[in-house]
């Protein structure tokens, strides 16, 4: 069972702002949200340390690098006992291929986006990861052609 963090309009301030730009300067956050710099930093740890703020990433523009063909799969699994799905998981997790997953409801059990740089390379993930015995029952593939919203992080919303 998942410990929830309890927030306070502070703190969403905050999650929105690192969220947008995480290497904002403390002081221009603290007058954004109306807090000290001192006080910005202070909350910016304990989220850091309470597991809410998980990572400080960089996101790369695709369009800016060699080219990389985009693949989401939708995977359909044998059936959903945990070890199974366990299984399945960890063996994804350990797959470079893989630039998101998730498990999801309705006619399919996952969604995996996948980054290669051939169809051979996809071609061999299928081979290592999908048409071995890690409970997959099936999957279909969809390739991205071209991207028509890409993330904007100023449209980013934190809900609550």
């Amino acid at each position: 069972m998942t410990n929830f963090v309890t927030l306070d309009d502070f703190d969403y301030k905050l999650l929105e702002r690192v969220r947008r730009n995480n290497l904002e300067p403390a002081r221009v956050t603290a007058e954004a949200v109306g807090l000290s710099e001192s006080a910005v930093l202070r909350r910016l740890r304990r989220l850091r340390a309470e597991g809410v703020i998980v990572a400080d990433v960089a996101m790369v523009d695709p369009s800016r690098i060699e080219p990389k063909i985009q693949i989401h799969a939708l995977i359909t699994m044998k059936n959903q006992e945990r070890a199974v799905t366990d299984a399945f998981k960890a063996a994804i997790a350990r797959s470079p291929e893989i630039q998101g997953a998730w498990d999801v409801t309705g006619e399919t059990d996952f969604l995996l986006t996948l980054a290669v740089d051939s169809m051979a390379e996809y071609e061999r993930f299928c081979q290592r990861e999908l048409t071995t015995d890690h409970g997959v029952q099936s999957f279909r593939t969809m390739i991205v052609i071209r991207e028509v919203v890409g993330f904007d992080p100023s449209r980013a919303q934190l809900t609550r």
